[in-house]
């Protein structure tokens, strides 16, 4: 997928905050320890630092919600990760985006912190990061 793709169906999905730009994805594209899991209307686009797996942004086109392929591209992510060494994979997710946390715990993430005032909405006003995490072994 190039980061147009990427930047279209963010744009589709990122209904509760201001979504990557396609220079966003090209520049996180370029990094070599990126790692991209996607699936037709879905993504997920993270990293892996020597034994942690990050996930930095994940997106499903909103006419492929509930369909499975978001779960399919997240399971994807972690076994590409786990086999690139990760131990455990964390994300971070805005407090008020109840739909994801519902969908990260369904896959079987845990909350285990919060940093205040982290993601600008559209208005203006601030919304809290939850910090989520999955050992991957």
């Amino acid at each position: 997928m190039t980061a147009a793709e990427l930047a279209a169906i963010a744009a589709r999905a990122y209904r509760h905050m201001s979504p990557w730009s396609e220079a966003d994805f090209a520049a996180t594209l370029d990094h070599p320890a990126t790692l991209l899991c996607a699936a037709e209307g879905a993504f997920v686009l993270g990293r892996v630092v020597v034994d942690e797996a990050e996930i930095l942004a994940l997106a499903t086109d909103p006419d492929r919600q509930r369909s499975g392929a978001g779960r399919a591209v997240v399971a994807r992510f972690e076994t590409q990760a786990r086999a690139r060494g990760a131990v455990s994979v964390f994300l971070e997710v805005a407090a008020e985006n109840t739909p994801a946390i519902g969908f990260y715990t369904a896959c079987g993430y845990r909350m285990t912190g919060r940093r205040k005032g982290y993601y600008k909405r559209p208005d203006g006003s601030r919304d809290d990061a939850l910090l989520m995490s999955k050992a991957l072994t």
